[in-house]
């Protein structure tokens, strides 16, 4: 059996139901992504050990650039003055440790070659895909921290951070997660059909996404768990939803009451998503 899918302070005492007074609820985890389908996709950071092993390839292909252009250098300029030559060897340390990180990362979208080896992926940390800022300032950084001190900062900052984060990533607002975790999404929830024409009539407000969450995770455990629990907690679902929803639906079980008012909420969102779909094709025409 699934262990408990709702904090123990999760809803009001037994009581006289209050529909429609839109009340607050609790929380969620700070590595969960919402979905529209009210999903808590978990994305928890990479471990500190993959983040070291793809920082240790990414900083092999750098020295190993920095190398072949010194190389190339001093193939081509190799009757240049020093002055020159000091120049140039310093936009050759630039290309290697900044342009050509900055670059990679930018065009795949948050994945070095040791990310991509490991595994690995640089995301913004609301969990979307970085761009051109985030991708420089990490590099900017990764020079003082990985290459001038030998990578001690990003070490010690990267074992204390929540989120195995070195300094690049708290300056560009950035995470590393496991790219190639695989999300499972439940699917979506089905309309009783005895609560069909109620729950298109009704006044079903946006529920706060972790009273959503809730409601689909148990929603989604609920055959796993023993009648009692799962009895009560639904009940204990129902006075938590009450508050957004007006009037009151016809007598059904509490269940059947939690999936006619995500089905329905579901339904309106995919609409209004549509909806605005079309009004932005229409402003930018």
């Amino acid at each position: 059996m699934y262990g408990p899918v709702l904090p123990p302070q999760l809803g009001p005492a037994p009581g006289s139901l209050a529909w429609g007074r839109r009340s607050a609820t609790v929380g969620v985890g700070r590595d969960d992504l919402v979905s529209g389908e009210a999903v808590a996709l978990d994305l928890p950071p990479a471990n500190l050990g993959l983040r070291i092993l793809s920082g240790l390839i990414d900083v092999v292909l750098s020295l190993g650039i920095l190398w072949g252009l010194g190389w190339l250098l001093d193939k081509v300029f190799f009757d240049v003055d020093a002055a020159l030559t000091a120049a140039l060897g310093v936009l050759c340390l630039v290309t290697a440790v900044v342009v050509v990180p900055t670059t990679v990362e930018t065009a795949s979208k948050g994945k070095s070659l040791g990310h991509l080896i490991v595994g690995l992926r640089t995301v913004r940390d609301d969990a979307g895909p970085i761009g051109f800022r985030h991708a420089l300032s990490r590099a900017l950084l990764g020079v003082v921290e990985i290459y001038s001190c030998f990578g001690f900062p990003a070490l010690f900052t990267a074992a204390i951070s929540q989120k195995s984060k070195r300094l690049g990533d708290m300056l560009a607002g950035t995470y590393v997660i496991r790219d190639r975790r695989r999300l499972e999404v439940p699917a979506p929830v089905d309309m009783p059909p005895q609560l069909a024409a109620w729950a298109g009539a009704a006044d079903i407000a946006t529920l706060p996404d972790p009273l959503a969450i809730m409601i689909r995770r148990f929603l989604g455990r609920r055959e796993a768990m023993r009648p009692e629990p799962r009895e009560r907690l639904a009940r204990q679902l129902i006075f938590d939803v009450a508050p957004f929803v007006a009037p009151a639906p016809p007598p059904a079980p509490d269940e059947a009451v939690l999936c006619a008012v995500m089905a329905e909420r579901r339904r309106r969102d995919s609409e209004r998503l549509v909806r605005e779909e079309r009004l932005r094709e229409r402003l930018l025409r």
